[in-house]
């Protein structure tokens, strides 16, 4: 790996050509026929298996678990007071009732200016008020409260910058388990399940359990840093239940593995780790900031399900981290060669 005189990560060793026809536009009509590569850290060795093989992959008492976030109708599309369009997306509230969002075309807007948002059957409308100009694109805005209280009647699932047309079924971009609304992009990885699928790992003796963290629009954000110690990681909003914490430590003192499903769920468990490691509360609910890169000492994930991820990401620094940063590429030019569909709605890896 390159690095300067520091021992710093370089970011261009992390990158990889994708040919544009492997990002997955669509979701596949039945979301367990994705392929599954299983790669095993140790060796660098892949196998090459379908997303319903998971449960015969995993051994009985082992414990998964995914997240539960639910992806909001956050892109709400509109005009201004002179006739210009414009959209804004919602990336999270703030406690005072406010939102932090992008808006485009933000040069032209001006703070304290009214946005009309129209509702999707075009009956109603509502109005977005602009309060704060921040940096990047970033804005602070209020809700009409009918837009606060409605949202699912003005806004639109907000799908990554790589799909390049609206969902006809928006129910495709949740999970089959999403449950707390919050999330700006689904966690992918668990776009793959189906009720069937959950039952039979439930049958193998292998348990499920939820944690919540609300994704944010930064996890599609390339890292444009040259070294990764300078990049500046976003903050995300999650969440660990008392009963997740207390199934946690039963699967570990039986002998169990924690399968984290999706990189959502394992920046969660891992902050869950350094909470212990500090003698804090299991349990908890908080922003966190966790970078994981290579180096990192991994304390609570055993095995992580995953899609493939975006090159020179933070993503793609994470399961390096994990499995190797080799093995990885390698891996990911072998999924290449065998056709596999990249990104969000694209097949899974399980790094074993």
């Amino acid at each position: 790996m390159t690095s300067n005189q520091s021992g710093k990560l370089a970011i261009a060793d992390f990158d990889y050509h994708l040919p544009h026809e492997r990002i997955a536009q669509e979701p596949l009509e039945d979301r367990a026929a994705s392929k599954l590569m299983v790669l095993h850290r140790d060796s660098g060795a892949v196998d090459h298996r379908t997303f319903r093989d998971l449960p015969q992959l995993l051994q009985p008492g082992d414990l998964l678990v995914a997240n539960d976030s639910r992806v909001i109708p956050a892109r709400l599309l509109g005009h201004r007071e002179s006739g210009g369009a414009v959209e804004v997306l919602l990336l999270r509230p703030d406690l005072d009732g406010t939102w932090l969002a992008l808006a485009k075309p933000v040069k032209r807007l001006k703070t304290g200016e009214v946005l009309h948002i129209p509702g999707r059957d075009g009956t109603i409308q509502a109005g977005v008020t602009l309060l704060e100009k921040r940096a990047e694109g970033q804005v602070i805005v209020r809700l009409s409260d009918e837009l606060q209280q409605h949202l699912d009647r003005f806004g639109h699932v907000p799908l990554p910058p790589y799909i390049d047309h609206q969902l006809e079924d928006e129910s495709r971009y949740q999970t089959v388990y999403a449950h707390e609304s919050g999330s700006a992009a689904a966690p992918t990885a668990g776009l793959h399940f189906t009720d069937d699928v959950l039952t039979a790992l439930t049958a193998r003796g292998i348990g499920f359990a939820t944690v919540t963290l609300h994704v944010g629009l930064d996890t599609f954000r390339p890292v444009s840093a040259e070294y990764a110690e300078d990049h500046e990681i976003h903050s995300e909003w999650c969440s660990v239940p008392q009963e997740t914490w207390d199934k946690i430590q039963q699967t570990r003192a039986l002998g169990g593995r924690i399968v984290a499903v999706g990189t959502t769920s394992a920046r969660t468990l891992e902050s869950l780790g350094q909470r212990v490691k500090a003698g804090e509360p299991g349990a908890f609910d908080a922003f966190t900031r966790i970078y994981i890169t290579p180096g990192y000492e991994w304390t609570m994930v055993d095995i992580l399900l995953t899609n493939f991820h975006l090159p020179k990401s933070t993503l793609l620094l994470m399961i390096s981290s994990l499995a190797g940063r080799e093995n990885v590429l390698a891996a990911y030019q072998e999924a290449i060669a065998h056709e596999y569909r990249f990104f969000s709605f694209g097949d899974a890896m399980l790094i074993v």
